[in-house]
């Protein structure tokens, strides 16, 4: 097999892993309180729900941003009802995150037509009602969950408080039972399922039930066993992934991880930090040393966010892997790539909101077409990548006598020839002319004669920041309409300060990881250069095969 076919072997088998771990959501970027009424029928069946969700703060200033059509410094539910109309047709995609009645065969409903929104004490109130295409038989357990598989929303039914029966026979009780630990089978299942399916599959739905809290409403006085999981059901049918719900910025994609263990810990703390960075921007109103608690807020933030699954932090790294040698070089990139975030959602929501005053909607479609530029751009680098490591495009084909890597694997070839020479002619010397006719030529091109220009490293930085971070443009709006607009650009950039500081240890980690391979190895070896020269290939591969996979999920 010659070099150019295994490249090709190697770049296929390597988009054949990214694949399987598609793009996914890291944690949520809304959050919601919702309060839940379960409305039964003469007979006592389930025949409808009515929920009002309302938005956190941060969110709730997003969903309004632009609504203000006559000016009156109000947002009136008219000014809100094409919104709420859009939301519940979005939410039809997603089921309305509702998972009701038997596990394996779940309950359909329809909205009755009454959705509506509110603003006011600075969140915003979706209330809307479903009823049931077949209401659920009375008596028994009824299960009601109601959650964001994909963890973009994060909907919390405090306690039984929230719950309310209309109409409800003698006797029924409602408990609203806490998450359930996932499986690891069950993890590895839904990180195999790809963006584009909204709706699980009926085993799928059926074991994640309860693992983000349930909502049981016993009609019998007596406890009785949940149903237990649907076997293996039949293949489901991907649709076409819809906008994100209520008009929310960009979901931002990355690995699927597990949501247990630590990234499940990891996910809840970021959804902490996040929701404490906007209680205090909302407390900088009236008082100004809140300022602190928010940039160290934002700033931890920053480092979980990095530390969660996402794009950047996996093409910085294999640009490294693929690329650089120097410590120095990895850690700026990183840096300048964190800042550029932060600087690109500024921007952005001075020009969207501040300047031009569109809607969270029309932001939020920007947005979207900004991060696929950015995904697309780091598909062309991966190419870039690819072309120079295997044909030498954009080096310099000057003769070194430098020992590279691309030196000592052609030498341990002209090595072997000589020695199968050898046993050949039967003499006890090899013809070692092969070796020198082309001294210093390097036709396969190395670590040190592929250091990246300073147009490479900043078409790695654009490529990486040009996409801003979801959570940031909702700060920044929050920030803008409660007149904190400032204290909001600080506590971006300061999560950019955290975001850097992750992505640098990884960086870090892999030139390190790099540099000692080679000593281990030993820097005159050919075998470890010519190893280390297919790792460096893979890593360019990895920054192409993500890019596409990236680039697709966003489509």
């Amino acid at each position: 097999m010659n070099l150019k076919t295994f490249g090709r072997a190697l770049a296929g088998a390597a988009l054949g892993v990214v694949a399987l771990s598609l793009p996914a959501l890291a944690h949520p970027h809304i959050l919601i309180d919702a309060k839940v009424a379960i409305t039964f029928d003469d007979s006592g069946a389930v025949a409808g729900l009515h929920y009002d969700w309302t938005f956190d703060t941060a969110f709730s200033a997003w969903v309004i941003q632009g609504l203000d059509t006559n000016d009156d410094r109000e947002t009136s539910p008219e000014e809100l009802q094409e919104l709420a109309d859009e939301n519940l047709a979005g939410l039809a995609d997603f089921g309305f995150y509702t998972y009701a009645g038997d596990i394996a065969d779940p309950m359909v409903f329809t909205p009755m037509g009454d959705q509506r929104m509110v603003y006011a004490d600075g969140r915003t109130t979706l209330s809307y009602s479903l009823s049931a295409d077949t209401p659920y038989p009375a008596g028994g357990r009824f299960e009601l969950g109601v959650y964001d598989p994909e963890y973009y929303v994060a909907i919390t039914v405090s306690d039984a408080t929230d719950v309310t029966l209309v109409n409800a026979p003698a006797g029924c009780a409602v408990v609203v039972e806490p998450p359930k630990e996932m499986s690891d089978e069950l993890v590895q299942r839904l990180s195999a399922l790809g963006t584009e399916v909204t709706e699980l599959p009926p085993d799928l739905a059926a074991a994640t039930r309860g693992t983000q809290g349930l909502i049981v409403v016993d009609c019998t006085g007596a406890e009785i066993a949940a149903p237990a999981t649907a076997v293996e059901a039949t293949k489901a049918v991907a649709q076409a992934k819809p906008t994100t719900p209520f008009g929310g910025p960009p979901a931002e994609v990355g690995l699927n991880m597990p949501r247990t263990g630590f990234f499940g810990w990891l996910s809840t703390q970021q959804r902490h930090f996040y929701g404490a960075i906007t209680t205090s921007l909302d407390a900088l109103r009236t008082d100004w040393t809140a300022f602190w608690v928010l940039g160290g807020l934002s700033f931890v933030y920053g480092i979980l966010h990095a530390a969660g699954p996402g794009h950047g932090k996996v093409v910085i790294s294999s640009y490294v892997l693929a690329n650089e040698t120097q410590l120095r070089r990895g850690v700026a990139l990183s840096v300048l790539s964190a800042m550029m975030q932060s600087l690109v959602a500024v921007v952005f929501v001075l020009i969207a909101a501040g300047l031009l005053g569109m809607t969270s909607l029309a932001m939020s479609d920007a947005a979207n077409w900004i991060g696929i530029a950015s995904y697309a751009m780091v598909a062309l680098l991966g190419v870039w990548l690819i072309a120079r490591k295997l044909f030498g495009w954009g080096h310099n084909h000057g003769h070194h006598h430098a020992a590279s890597s691309a030196d000592m694997a052609r030498k341990a070839r002209a090595h072997l020839h000589d020695h199968d020479h050898c046993h050949t002619n039967g003499h006890g010397h090899g013809n070692h002319s092969h070796d020198h006719d082309h001294e210093g030529h390097v036709h396969v091109v190395t670590p040190a004669a592929t250091s990246g220009s300073w147009r490479e490293q900043l078409g790695v930085v654009l490529a990486v920041g040009l996409r801003p971070c979801s959570g940031a443009l909702v700060v920044l709006v929050f920030a803008l309409s409660q007149g904190v607009l400032a204290a909001g650009i600080a506590a971006v950039f300061l999560m950019g300060a955290g975001t850097a500081i992750t992505v640098a240890v990884l960086a870090t980690l892999a030139v390190t990881a790099k540099g000692l391979a080679q000593r281990i190895g030993g820097a005159d070896n050919p075998l470890t250069a010519s190893i280390m020269w297919w790792f460096e290939l893979f890593g360019a591969v990895a920054v192409l095969a993500f890019g596409v996979v990236l680039l697709l999920a966003s489509l």
